[in-house]
């Protein structure tokens, strides 16, 4: 099972009170800073304190290891929604939007989508969100980038922090094994992971989670989730992060 690790304690403060390391990725091409914070900063993002609204979660870990899973599960579970920033570029290439080709090529060559976009299309499932009247979130795959957690931390409060951990084989098994139903949208996994220990690192047994009979024959793979290409976003995932370590108060 992949490794919980609880960052942070309920704070203003993004960074404030973290016990151990995170992971964000270097963007030395991402837009400048006040270009992509008006992209928050445009929009009625009103602080509330935590009595007056439902958690504000993030989940953050590398491709592949479970994040939306577990996201979407407490969010039915909290009552909250479940953003995965990975869902709205998908979305995003779904449509005939004027990102659409951009994406679709950035995704298929497993390369980082740069911190303008992301913005862009999180500012706009916020605002709409708050606009439906939700309260509270899980954001999934965000903060990606040490620009992209400051500028959230100046907007928005956040609750907790928490970082999902797996070896890179159990990742690409994983990876791999992903599926989706075409008629109903659920995410699945068809790999039997079952890793041994050895070496002071722990067995990793995970069972396959597998869909309902009514959409086995309706199982589609993601158009980014072949061998090479999950092989070069983990290759990148590793090669551009920066370990930023916080001490706990």
């Amino acid at each position: 099972m992949a490794a919980l690790s609880r960052l942070s304690k309920p704070s203003s403060k993004f960074f404030a009170n973290i016990t151990r390391s995170v992971y964000f990725y270097s963007s030395a091409s991402a837009a400048p800073e006040p270009e992509i914070k008006s992209y928050f900063q445009n929009h009625n993002f009103a602080r509330k304190a935590p009595k007056d609204r439902n958690v504000q979660w993030v989940f953050l870990g590398c491709p592949g290891v479970g994040k939306g899973t577990y996201a979407s599960r407490l969010s039915k579970f909290l009552g909250v929604p479940h953003i995965a920033t990975g869902d709205l570029v998908r979305e995003e290439l779904a449509s005939s939007g004027s990102l659409s080709q951009q994406l679709s090529e950035i995704v298929n060559q497993g390369k980082l989508v740069s911190d303008e976009i992301i913005f862009n299309l999180l500012s706009k499932r916020l605002e709409a969100g708050q606009a439906g009247g939700e309260s509270g979130f899980i954001l999934d795959g965000f903060p990606r980038t040490v620009k992209q957690a400051e500028i959230l931390e100046e907007v928005m409060d956040i609750d907790l922090v928490v970082n999902l951990k797996l070896c890179e084989d159990v990742l690409l098994e994983k990876c791999l094994g992903r599926r989706m139903c075409s008629q109903c949208g659920g995410n699945f996994n068809v790999a039997n992971i079952n890793v041994k220990g050895g070496n002071g690192n722990p067995s990793i047994s995970m069972a396959p989670l597998l869909p309902p009979a009514h959409c086995m024959s309706k199982l589609i793979t993601r158009a980014d989730d072949t061998e090479e290409v999950v092989k070069e976003r983990l290759r990148v995932y590793n090669e551009k992060v920066s370990l930023h370590s916080f001490t706990i108060l």
